[in-house]
Order: C-alpha cells, then structure tokens, then sequence
C-alpha cells in the first residue's frame, strides 16, 4: 500500500464502515493517522490486472510492551464489488507471509458475529475462535446505533515462529 492508494482504500473502508458490520469506528480516518496507526511494512492491497484497489490489509500492534512485540490486530477489508472472488483470502495468505518474514507470531481481530463472511473467511485461512466478548462496546452509527454489541476473538498463531 503507497500514500497514492489512499483514496481508494478510504473509499472501500467507508464502504465497510457503513454496513454496520465491520468496525466500531464511525468514519475512516485521513491519511495521517492510518499512516502512523499501522505497521509499514504489513500494508497491503489488492488490485484487478488493471490496477483498480479492491482490497485491502494492515495492522497495528496490540501494545507498546516489548514483551507482545509479535502480536498484532489486523483489518481486511474487500470492496462489495469483489466479494466472493478469493481476494480476503490473497490478502490473509500475504498478510501472514509477510507477518512471519518479520517475526510476528500471533495475528488477532475482532469480528462481529453478524459478519458470517468474515469469520467463515478467518476460520478457512488458520484462524481460530478465542471466544465472543459480550456488549464489549456501544455503536456510535448506522442502523444499530445505541446498541451494545458482541465480537468474536480471533487469531492466527504462527506455525513457524
């Protein structure tokens, strides 16, 4: 992912944002505070043959101790117009290529657990269910706003690290 991708990533993370199942997060966020908020070298899209973004991939880290210095919290997020083509799972295979090549062993996210797609995704790429965390937070939008919902815990541990 290059800063000249921005604004079809933006446009697809808005995409996600406003079908109330993929993020607590109200709005994307502008470039500056996804560029400093994620891992560099973990920032991956998706493109057709002729260069349109129709997915995306990044990561942050869990915490600033050094001790889960090879954890991270990741988001994928595919265009609806791609869904169903295998992109999540290019994107999650890439993601946990480049992942290992730099020593991180446990990739985790939050799912909700109206969001069957994702989690069918997840759990067919080497992801597990670590458990459902009741009314963890309140929506600030969409059609639920008000409401407390569930996530689903999960990750991938590495096999190789």
């Amino acid at each position: 992912m290059e800063p000249s991708d921005w604004p079809a990533v933006h446009r697809i993370y808005e995409e996600g944002i406003a079908s109330g199942h993929a993020t607590f997060e109200a709005e994307a966020p502008d470039w500056e505070r996804f560029n400093t908020s994620r891992l560099p070298r973990h920032r991956l899209v998706a493109e057709t043959t002729d260069g349109r973004i129709r997915g995306w991939a990044a990561v942050s880290p869990v915490s600033a101790r050094p001790v889960y210095s090879g954890v991270i919290e990741h988001s994928v997020y595919i265009a609806a117009v791609a869904r169903g083509q295998g992109l999540g799972t290019a994107l999650l295979r890439a993601l946990a290529d480049s992942t290992e090549a730099d020593g991180i062993w446990t990739i985790q996210a939050s799912v909700f657990p109206e969001n069957e797609a994702s989690l069918k995704l997840h759990l067919a790429n080497g992801y597990v269910v670590i458990g459902r965390r009741r009314r963890i937070a309140r929506m600030t939008h969409g059609p639920l706003t008000g409401q407390w919902r569930d996530t689903i815990l999960i990750e991938r541990r590495s096999p190789a690290i």
